[in-house]
C-alpha cells in the first residue's frame, strides 16, 4: 500500500535506506515527512518516492538542510520528489459577436475540460479570452468579430487551449470558423466548429441559410446552430452545464439569429447556456453572458424599409480550477474567486478566473 514514513529528529551522519522491494512505488507512493521536527532537502514540505524499483539512502546533514538523499539505484528521476495531486480544469473561450444585418448569431467559445496531475511549486498560467464585438448594424455586410482564446499552461502540464467562437455573418456573408462556428447570414452557410480540431470536440457548426431569410443560429458546445427559415432567425446551438465551480452553470451556448422584417412570421432565434437571443425588431439583440463564452445574438435586418436592431457582443470566457481542499496552496495572481468546501463531498477548493492570472500549486 501507499504509506508515510515519518523521519526522526536526526544527528549528523544518521542514515536511513529505503528500497522498493515489491516494485510498486510508481502506484503506491512512499511519502516522507519530518512531521515538523526536521527539514528534508532544506524544506518543511513532504516529499515522495515514486519510481519503481528504486532504492535510496538519505543522511542527516545539519539543521539547515535536514535529511538529504546521497545515493540511489535504478534511478530514472530524482530520488526525492515533491508530492503530487490532481487538478480539474474547465477552459471556455470568448464567444463570437453578431454581424451587421440579417445576421447570424455568434458561435460559442470553445469548451474543453482536463484533469492533470501537478507537483508542488508548479506555476499554472491562466489566460481568459474576451468576447468578440458585434458589427455595427449600419454596416450591413460586416461580420462580427471572433472571440479570443482561453488557455492553461505550465511546466509539466499539457497545454489546453479553447478557441474563440466564430463571428456571426452579416447580410450575405458566411459565418466564421471557431471553437463553435458563427451562424450564416442572408442566404449563406454557417462557420465550422471545432476548428482547430480537438478530441473531445470543443464545439459545433453554425447554422446555414438556404434562402433569403433571417440569420442562422451560432453553434454551441453541445449542438449545432439551427438554420434560418424565411424571415425567421435560427436558434443558437445548446451549450453545456457544469458544476465544477460548486453550482451548475451553463456555458458555451450559441447566439440566436436575427429576424428579417417582412410579411411572414418574424421570429428571432432563441439561445441557452449563456448565448444571446437574436433581435426581433428595432430592439438590440442580447449579448452573450459574460464569463460563459456564449455567442452574441444576431442583428435583425430591414425589409422594404423596415428598421434594424443592433446585434450582440460575444460573452467573455472563463477558466475554472478545482482541487482537494488540503492541497490548495493559496498562491494566486489575477484575483480569481476562491471558494473552499465545494463539490459533491464538500471537500474541494475552486478557483474561478474571470481574467488572466496564475496559480502556483
Amino acid at each position: 500500500n501507499a504509506c508515510t514514513v515519518t523521519l526522526p529528529a536526526g544527528s549528523v551522519g544518521d542514515t536511513i535506506e529505503l528500497v522498493d522491494y515489491a516494485g510498486t512505488w510508481d502506484t503506491n507512493n512512499v511519502t516522507l515527512t519530518a512531521d515538523g521536527s526536521e527539514k528534508i532537502k532544506g524544506s518543511t514540505d513532504d516529499w515522495t518516492l515514486n519510481v519503481e524499483r528504486q532504492g535510496v539512502k538519505i543522511v542527516y546533514v545539519d539543521a539547515t538542510q535536514g535529511w538529504e538523499a546521497i545515493t540511489g539505484v535504478n534511478e530514472t528521476a530524482p530520488a526525492l520528489n515533491p508530492p503530487t495531486y490532481s487538478v480539474d480544469f474547465l477552459v471556455v473561450a470568448g464567444g463570437g459577436g453578431s454581424g451587421g444585418q440579417y445576421a447570424g448569431g455568434g458561435g460559442a467559445g470553445g469548451y474543453r475540460t482536463s484533469t492533470q496531475t501537478v507537483s508542488a511549486g508548479t506555476e499554472i498560467t491562466v489566460t481568459v479570452g474576451d468576447g468578440g464585438a458585434a458589427a455595427a448594424y449600419t454596416d450591413a455586410d460586416d461580420p462580427g468579430a471572433n472571440g479570443d482564446d482561453s488557455s492553461i499552461s505550465g511546466s509539466g502540464l499539457t497545454t489546453i487551449t479553447s478557441t474563440g467562437g466564430g463571428g456571426g455573418a452579416g447580410n450575405g456573408d458566411s459565418g466564421a470558423d471557431g471553437g463553435s462556428g458563427g451562424g450564416g447570414g442572408n442566404g449563406v452557410p454557417g462557420g465550422s466548429g471545432n476548428t482547430p480540431s480537438t478530441d473531445p470536440s470543443q464545439g459545433n457548426d453554425g447554422g446555414s441559410n438556404t434562402s433569403a431569410s433571417g440569420g442562422a443560429g451560432g453553434g454551441g458546445h453541445a449542438g449545432a446552430g439551427a438554420a434560418a427559415s424565411v424571415f425567421n432567425g435560427g436558434n443558437g446551438g445548446a451549450g453545456t452545464d457544469s458544476s465544477i465551480s460548486g453550482s451548475s452553470v451553463g456555458y458555451a451556448g450559441g447566439g440566436g439569429g436575427g429576424r428579417r422584417t417582412g410579411s411572414g412570421s418574424t421570429v428571432a432565434g432563441t439561445a441557452t447556456h449563456g448565448g444571446g437571443a437574436g433581435s426581433a425588431g428595432t430592439a438590440a439583440a442580447t449579448a452573450g453572458t459574460v464569463n460563459t463564452g456564449g455567442g452574441g445574438g444576431g442583428a435583425s435586418g430591414g425589409y422594404s424599409g423596415g428598421a434594424n436592431g443592433q446585434g450582440g457582443d460575444g460573452g467573455k470566457g472563463v477558466v475554472v480550477l478545482s482541487m482537494p481542499d488540503g492541497d490548495y496552496s493559496g498562491t494566486t495572481t489575477g484575483s480569481p474567486t476562491v471558494a473552499t468546501g465545494q463539490g459533491g463531498g464538500s471537500d474541494t477548493t475552486t478557483l474561478v478566473f474571470t481574467g488572466s492570472g496564475t496559480y502556483t500549486t
